[in-house]
């Protein structure tokens, strides 16, 4: 039996469940028979795509018209239920595992290609001699100037032990460099950098999804932070889609007593039995808690900051989160292609349905509408449904997590976008050795550090003079004197990220960023009164 057959049935079997099952039969002014049946759906399906491979202006791809009904099918019942193809179910169970098998790069894609911005320590690629700054040309012989990030990333990617060849320009050298790489596993991290913020605060960001080594990650963290001094934590979940349920259990267990709820889970198959999910573990941490959500955090990220929320543990700063209540299991599919399937919903301790209504609307609004981009744009709200907690106060189901103190992230414009490209294009050439003036800035490798110290790689007026100077001579970077005036304090910023990351990884670079980013200065300033959660929430525990 071949793939597109399997599809074709599964379509038919599973389009005669739900349409059968939602509609009987429709109504009829006529006496002619008009029941939907599973015999009538298969006979139109097929009688649809003889008229395709018939009639179309083109040659049909006949696999990804199936792939493409079965998603259809999944998406009327609603937004979070997928079909995966192969490809797209292997990346899945590489994400949920913390590891994919790659060269080990992060890339960014610039106005004239895809560039190298760090290199992951250990990796394939760190073994051969990647660079910060090193331009994607060729993959296996493919011209890869013009392609995306997403583009070079599949590319690279493949089974482990595999090889790769990959030409790449360098701002070192006159002639591209070649570079044939074996694939290795790659460690995708749940935590992608940590640090210690002022007056003893401690940041995580636990932003890279909840998979099977978040919690142990976690552990780790906080671990290392408190013997260098942390008295209070930030945990950022914005930007975290979510992901392994039980993961998310064990992230709010390390901040509230063993035994309470963390979170119902309300289903009607053998696959979601109702039931409440309950902390578990030792002794709860005493850390004063502050947890950072916006438009994109979703799902088990919601999970965790509505559990703080509900029992006070800590304060919720940002932005709405996105509203994704859904509970969905994977059902692995022969040929190995899957599908995630709706079986649950959840709720949080108190009884607050964070999903948002989506029977309005396509698929395309109700993703963009989750406003984890754009945070300016309006977005409409459902009126939710009102939820007394014990304490007195009343929160919103039905519409996400809206955090206790509201705060807009760091706001982006065309000139600062600009303004990142420019500050990369320079670094490219300030680490290279090729800026006259400030050959000691030459970096050979980056040292894999993941923090930077308070004091280090300060932008002096020479360097700041050196970018502008070089920035007004492209005219690519399209910005003028007035426009560096006006953002200098941005411009610098960016620049000291730049340079962060060039000479010790992404994650020193983001460090910068964070450092300045308003909603965690809003986190710092507001832990004091996050600090009086711990002792009225653990005190009788």
């Amino acid at each position: 039996m071949t793939r597109s057959y399997f599809l074709y049935a599964i379509l038919i079997i599973a389009l005669g469940a739900v349409i059968g099952g939602l509609f009987g039969k429709f109504p009829s002014a006529t006496q002619a028979d008009t029941s939907v049946t599973p015999a009538k759906i298969s006979a139109d399906f097929r009688e649809a795509l003889e008229v395709i491979e018939k009639s179309y202006v083109g040659k049909p791809d006949s696999e990804k018209t199936l792939d493409s009904a079965v998603q259809g099918m999944l998406w009327s019942l609603d937004p979070h239920s997928q079909f995966f193809t192969r490809d797209e179910f292997r990346k899945l169970y590489e994400e949920q595992s913390s590891q994919f098998y790659g060269i080990g790069v992060s890339i960014l894609q610039h106005r004239d290609g895809v560039y190298v911005q760090s290199v992951i320590p250990g990796t394939p690629a760190d073994k051969a001699g990647i660079r910060y700054g090193d331009r994607f040309i060729e993959v296996d012989g493919k011209d890869a100037r013009e392609w995306t990030s997403a583009e070079v990333s599949k590319n690279v990617r493949g089974e482990r032990g595999t090889k790769v060849k990959v030409k790449i320009e360098r701002a070192t050298t006159a002639t591209p460099v070649e570079f044939e790489i074996t694939r290795g596993g790659v460690p995708l991290p749940s935590i992608r950098n940590y640090f210690l913020l002022s007056n003893g605060v401690g940041y995580i960001g636990l932003t890279g999804g909840f998979q099977e080594t978040t919690s142990a990650e976690l552990n780790d963290a906080i671990e290392d932070l408190q013997k260098r001094g942390m008295t209070s934590l930030v945990l950022d979940v914005r930007g975290n889609p979510g992901g392994l349920l039980p993961q998310a259990i064990d992230v709010v267990s390390k901040f509230i007593p063993s035994g309470q709820t963390v979170v119902s889970v309300k289903g009607r198959s053998r696959y979601a039995i109702s039931q409440e999910l309950r902390s578990r573990g030792g002794e709860p941490s005493r850390l004063p808690l502050v947890v950072l959500v916006n438009g994109g955090s979703a799902s088990a990220s919601e999970i965790v900051a509505g559990a703080v929320q509900d029992y006070r543990r800590g304060l919720v700063v940002g932005s709405d989160s996105f509203g994704k209540g859904l509970v969905q299991r994977v059902f692995p599919l022969p040929y190995g292609t899957g599908l995630t399937l709706t079986t649950a919903r959840f709720y949080t301790p108190f009884g607050r349905s964070l999903q948002r209504d989506y029977s309005n609307g396509s698929i395309y609004e109700y993703f963009t509408n989750g406003g984890a981009e754009d945070e300016e744009a309006p977005r409409p709200k459902p009126a939710g449904v009102p939820v007394k907690l014990p304490d007195g106060r009343v929160l919103m189901g039905g519409r996400g997590i809206e955090p206790d103190v509201a705060v807009k992230g760091q706001a982006f414009n065309q000139t600062r976008f600009r303004i990142n490209d420019a500050a990369f294009y320079f670094v490219r050439q300030l680490v290279a050795g090729k800026i006259s003036g400030l050959e000691s800035y030459k970096v050979d490798r980056q040292n894999h550090q993941w923090s930077i110290a308070p004091d280090a790689f300060p932008i002096t007026d020479p360097l700041f003079d050196a970018f502008k100077a070089y920035t007004l001579a492209n005219k690519q970077n399209a910005l003028t004197a007035e426009n560096l005036a006006a953002e200098a304090d941005y411009a610098r910023m960016r620049l000291r990220m730049e340079i962060a990351t060039a000479n010790y990884s992404n994650e020193a670079g983001i460090q910068v960023l964070l450092e300045r980013d308003p909603q965690v200065l809003k986190a710092v300033e507001v832990m004091p009164e996050a600090r009086g959660f711990v002792d009225n929430n653990l005190a009788s525990k």
